[in-house]
């Protein structure tokens, strides 16, 4: 019937109330309506007596088997039966059978042609007025590429499940609350060795690291990848890591979501710890200021030398001027002159030495300004003066930021400067 342009729509799914004639006598359905919803029903049905023997089977049941009526007709559906499926589950189905009671459950089957599928099976006793069994209603459905989705989903599921544990890096997945919902061996470890989960602390140091680029990231959906970490272990050690980080999108699975999709997102984070290696380009770089503030004090050190020894022979030079300076203005007694001549000839030779060192004292070197990373800088000085503070019993306490942005300066005059400010403490202990 139509109602204007639309049609009337079906009351199935809707609610009870709004049928029409609701208190009205529900019309029996003919026989023959039920047989032949049966017959063309797109499940496979069969009909057994009490003792299993088939009297009926539908064309599902037949186009699933393979057999045609008369070939199972008066046959157990034993005859479907194959030698994989375990004698538990026949057991187990029988005993809830002859309680009359519904039972479902997975059997392997054999085809007519011998080839084998999975079958889902649900029986259900049919009782008579008094209460007892008189047939059994099978309906069974062919499961085997179903089953064999989930196995592969399964597989591929352990399979990834074992990648990820294997790895050698720290692999974490994070919901769109942070939260944790699948993380590797490798993440478990730092939880031991950092004392506690370890998340916050990544996340505040990536997020320092980025800046507004993290939230940027996340927006954009696009990862990054090598930004270098550093966190604090229980023993003030420094874990060093490289962070790589891709955003990953995942549809809901929910019935609510089947109509109007619905996306979720998930932070894969990967840390490689680079402790070792940041260590070691760490002992180069303090062996390489060890060995130019060394060279810087050497040089320093022959400069006050010679500068010394200047001011030291300054003294008698000064001394022979003046002697000459008071012969010329009392005048010689020899008449040729020769003692001022010879004490003029000395004075220029010895002004000429001077000289010559002076020349040879090395110059300060020209240094060009750089950006510094002083918490960089201060942890390679302090590592260059500890034996000989903790020899004369000075205890270093410093308790910097994480992270500084660098500073404009000269290294190697920042290098000595703090260096010689830990060379004159005299406090046994003192705070930067």
């Amino acid at each position: 019937m139509m109602n204007g342009n639309k049609p009337e729509e079906p009351a199935m799914g809707g609610d009870a109330n709004t049928l029409e004639g609701a208190g009205a006598a529900v019309p029996e359905v003919p026989i023959e309506v039920f047989r032949h919803a049966v017959e063309q029903a797109a499940v496979a049905m069969s009909i057994t007596d009490a003792h299993a023997h088939i009297l009926y089977a539908n064309q599902a049941f037949r186009r699933v088997t393979g057999y045609a009526l008369e070939e199972v007709t008066g046959h157990k559906e034993s005859i479907l039966s194959y030698k994989v499926t375990p004698k538990i589950v026949y057991e187990t189905m029988w005993a809830q059978l002859l309680r009359q009671r519904p039972w479902n459950g997975l059997l392997v089957n054999r085809r007519r042609d011998g080839s084998r599928y999975l079958a889902e099976l649900t029986i259900t006793p049919v009782l008579d007025a008094a209460g007892l069994t008189t047939h059994y209603l099978g309906m069974h459905r062919d499961v085997t590429e179903v089953h064999r989705l989930e196995r592969q989903v399964q597989n591929q599921k352990t399979l990834i499940e074992s990648v990820v544990d294997a790895a050698q890096v720290a692999i974490v997945v994070l919901d769109e609350s942070e939260r944790i919902v699948l993380d590797n061996h490798e993440y478990k470890k730092l939880i031991g060795e950092l004392g506690d989960e370890p998340l916050a602390a990544i996340l505040a140091a990536l997020r320092q690291a980025m800046g507004g680029a993290f939230d940027e990231s996340r927006r954009s959906r696009r990862g990054f990848a090598g930004r270098e970490l550093a966190i604090e272990t229980r023993a003030r050690r420094s874990r060093w890591f490289t962070c790589s980080g891709s955003w990953i999108d995942e549809h809901d699975a929910s019935a609510d979501a089947f109509y109007e999709p619905q996306r979720h997102q998930y932070l894969l984070l990967t840390l490689q710890d680079i402790t070792a290696l940041k260590e070691q380009q760490e002992a180069i770089r303090v062996n390489g200021l060890r060995a130019l503030l060394a060279e810087q004090e050497r040089i320093q050190g022959l400069r006050e030398v010679m500068f010394g020894t200047i001011y030291q022979l300054r003294g008698p030079f000064n001394m022979l001027a003046a002697a000459v300076r008071l012969l010329e203005r009392n005048g010689e007694p020899q008449p040729d002159g020769a003692l001022v001549a010879s004490l003029t000839e000395a004075l220029a030779a010895g002004e000429a030495t001077l000289e010559t060192l002076h020349a040879s004292v090395p110059a300060e070197a020209d240094e060009a300004s750089q950006a510094v990373d002083l918490n960089e800088l201060i942890r390679d000085v302090l590592r260059i003066a500890a034996a000989r503070m903790l020899a004369e019993g000075l205890v270093v306490e410093w308790q910097p930021d994480p992270v500084l942005p660098p500073v404009p300066g000269r290294l190697r005059q920042l290098s000595t400067l703090f260096k010689q400010l830990l060379e004159n403490q005299t406090k046994p202990i003192y705070e930067t």
